[in-house]
């Protein structure tokens, strides 16, 4: 059977970017996009006090980051306010509400990356930091290396006096339903496959013209030894050059890993001129030719923002100093402000 997710890469390269498109980028102060990630979402299987939640659930955490830079905040605030929401949302799969291990377990990873020095920050396999994205922060800042794991991590996190929780606080209902039918090899609940390739992230553009990207996700669900994706990988999951642009990504992590994907879409605007859908497309094609589905979202260095996947659906949204603010869900779904 031919697969349908080229022609969902191809329509979100036209659908809500079309606002993008006229999104007059030169003249744009600041500007933010978000996702809270992608996987099978369709209309027909969401109800309406299900959609009617996520929704509010992405316009307050796009408005949180949006207050940020409109007020001449720094881009990298902005994407903390972002997915600080997002962590403590049970919706998505970051934080609180995050998918479990094989071993019902939580493991949790993140990343951090500024474009005006390339400093950057991540965390692997933590099961007790709240905010896994403040400890990503706290790498960045505060130690001599970039990414740090497991009971280090932790001790680390602690060390900074960040908020730390018991790991049942972290698990819910929903996710132990879930590793119960992957155990059982069951079919997945709807809200399972909404979240195949879960993570949540943020990418920025300040006034004064820096960028950031941040990546925060529970991994997959069942995943095990030790599993990490591409989440809290430099340049796999997230990257920020003031160069080019700022990127995050969600999806199936080997695949993304193997094609460098955040550093990749940097590397095209910068060294060839593409712009940033056009980049954005690009990557995805290549994941999707190694066997990955997913998304990214981007910003460039001149505020324009782009939004790729070869899923049915991605949740995401963008605003900008011009007035655009949009979220969307489906594939399918136009702009709206």
């Amino acid at each position: 059977m031919i697969r349908l997710s080229r022609i969902f890469l191809a329509l979100s390269a036209v659908l809500l970017p079309a606002a993008a498109a006229a999104q007059d980028a030169e003249h744009s102060e600041w500007s933010i996009a978000i996702h809270g990630g992608a996987g099978t979402i369709e209309r027909s299987l969401m109800t309406p006090e299900r959609e009617a939640a996520y929704n509010a659930s992405l316009q307050g955490a796009l408005d949180a980051g949006a207050i940020v830079l409109s007020d001449g905040g720094t881009a990298e605030d902005a994407v903390i306010a972002v997915i600080t929401l997002l962590e403590d949302d049970p919706l998505f799969n970051a934080g609180r509400g995050a998918v479990l291990t094989w071993e019902g377990g939580i493991s949790l990873d993140s990343s951090l990356m500024l474009g005006h020095d390339l400093s950057a920050g991540a965390a692997a396999g933590v099961d007790d930091v709240r905010h896994p994205i403040l400890l990503a922060r706290e790498v960045m800042r505060n130690s001599p290396h970039v990414l740090l794991s497991g009971e280090g991590a932790s001790e680390f996190a602690a060390e900074q006096g960040l908020e730390l929780m018991d790991t049942d606080w972290f698990i819910t209902e929903r996710r132990a339903r879930s590793l119960e039918a992957f155990r059982n090899r069951q079919e997945a609940s709807i809200e399972d496959r909404e979240h195949a390739f879960g993570t949540v992230g943020a990418v920025a553009r300040d006034m004064h013209g820096n960028l950031a990207a941040g990546t925060s996700t529970g991994g997959t669900t069942g995943k095990r030894w030790g599993r990490i994706g591409d989440s809290p990988l430099i340049g796999a999951g997230t990257y920020a050059d003031n160069r080019a642009c700022a990127v995050s990504a969600t999806g199936t992590g080997e695949y993304f890993i193997r094609a460098s994907v955040a550093r990749a879409i940097c590397d095209l605007i910068r060294l060839t001129g593409m712009g940033p859908q056009e980049a954005a497309d690009q990557a995805m094609l290549e994941v999707e030719e190694l066997g990955g589905d997913g998304g990214v979202i981007v910003v460039s260095n001149i505020g324009e923002t782009a939004f790729s996947f070869n899923t049915s659906g991605m949740y995401r949204g963008r605003a900008d100093s011009t007035g655009v603010n949009e979220i969307a869900i489906y594939g399918e779904d136009p702009a709206s402000d």
